[in-house]
């Protein structure tokens, strides 16, 4: 695994860890870390392994399409729940620790299902960076559990995307993916059609301008634009802003603005 030999012991104890475990049940975003947690567990496993991803309104689309088709890369069964986060209140009045009551909802059902397969050991794809900032889903995962393989081994985002890459991967570059509930400040209230405003703004602004990093943060109807630090370039035309502006405001933004620092992980934890 690479020539980095620190790297190569993490990766021997992330391998080690499935060994005992009989079978896994991995909660699966299709994103780059719960990749390499599934690939990984299928290389020990085999089909001692069962992926599953929780389809919301809080899930872009496209992202629960490529789920399914890096399960399918990856050949593991993969298993779709559907969950409303909406109907707890806790989660739509958007307090600072939203994720703990998200991610306490979602292993109630993961728990279920992981009985159903047979399943003894419930995993997730949070590395050793995640747990750096404010991370109150990380507590849930605790109480509940709920091991985070990668975060175990010590492994960081850097580290998660060179397994990837020596995995063959397809989404070994894909960028990082949060929830569209990250798109709202904290006590601003969450509804369906605030999230699927944020969702069309996103999947817009990215097919028009091809970027691959794009947040759209909703702040009481004034669309800040996050685009990846070394993507911002891509908007500094004045035929694509007018564009912009004309979709978001159609989708019901008063205001569209675009964040001169670009996209960052956790923007909206600045203020807490």
């Amino acid at each position: 695994m690479g020539s980095n030999s620190t790297t190569q012991r993490k990766f021997d104890d992330l391998v080690n860890f499935f060994k005992d475990k009989g079978k896994v049940l991995v909660a699966f975003s299709g994103g780059v870390d719960s990749s390499v947690v599934t690939a990984v567990a299928k290389t020990i496993l085999g089909s001692g392994v069962v992926a599953v991803t929780a389809s919301s309104i809080t899930l872009p689309p496209w992202e629960l399409e490529n789920s399914k088709q890096i399960a399918e890369v990856i050949g593991v069964k993969h298993i779709i729940v559907k969950i409303d986060e909406l109907e707890n209140s806790l989660i739509t009045e958007n307090p600072p620790d939203r994720c703990y009551y998200c991610k306490k909802e979602l292993i109630v059902i993961l728990k279920k299902v992981a009985m159903e397969e047979g399943a003894r050991v419930i995993v997730d794809g949070t590395n050793a960076d995640d747990l750096k900032g404010h991370r109150p889903g990380a507590l849930a995962l605790k109480e509940e559990g709920v091991y985070s393989p990668l975060a175990l081994a010590g492994l960081t985002k850097r580290e998660v995307r060179e397994i990837a890459i020596h995995l063959k991967l397809p989404n070994a570059d894909k960028p990082s993916m949060a929830c569209l509930a990250s798109r709202f400040p904290y006590g601003q209230r969450m509804t369906y059609e605030g999230i699927k405003r944020v969702a069309g703004a996103e999947k817009y602004i990215m097919d028009l301008v091809k970027a691959r990093q794009v947040r759209v943060r909703d702040h009481n109807n004034i669309a800040r634009i996050e685009l990846g630090r070394n993507e911002r370039k891509l908007l500094y035309n004045e035929d694509l802003m007018d564009k912009v502006v004309k979709k978001l405001k159609s989708l019901g933004f008063n205001y569209v603005t675009m964040d001169l620092q670009g996209y960052r992980s956790g923007s909206m934890d600045e203020v807490l």
